[in-house]
């Protein structure tokens, strides 16, 4: 009987370490994602990226208007090697919420966006990852931005 617990025990201790990897290589993704993404290098930003991605920014005016507006992920990495070295962006991440099953994963991230240390907008980015040839990579990504609500 103790041998059937001890088994149980271990079985159910490696589920729980392999889903906590999994979260665990998911925020690291999209940290490196970040790291990339401040020093501008759309190289890296292309490795993360299955060919396939798609992107969607939700933009709130300041009269709470919605809009949707579609990118290429290509003019994405364009626009952000074109950022003037002289022009100091940060997008801050204020936590990751990480739902995973199987193949696919979810995150969610709340942010602060910064231009030359002043809050541009914030918002909410929400990545979907698929596990592609054992690695994780973003297929969607979509963000809201607004300049209502910030702190």
């Amino acid at each position: 009987m103790n041998k059937f617990f001890l088994i149980s025990f271990l079985f159910l201790s490696q589920l729980g370490w392999s889903q906590y990897s999994e979260k665990e290589d998911v925020q690291n993704l999209i940290e490196e994602f970040f790291y990339a993404f401040h020093d501008q290098d759309s190289t890296a930003l292309r490795e993360f990226a299955h060919p396939e991605i798609k992107m969607h920014s939700v933009t709130i005016d300041a009269k709470g208007n919605t809009m949707l507006a579609t990118k290429e992920y290509t003019a994405f990495l364009t626009a952000i090697a074109s950022i003037p070295i002289t022009t100091k962006f940060e997008e801050k991440l204020h936590g990751f919420r990480i739902n995973i099953n199987g193949v696919i994963a979810n995150v969610s991230t709340p942010y602060s966006f910064f231009v030359n240390d002043e809050l541009s907008h914030c918002g909410v980015n929400t990545f979907q990852l698929i596990k592609f040839k054992g690695e994780w990579k973003i297929i969607y990504l979509v963000d809201t931005r607004s300049k209502l609500g910030c702190e």
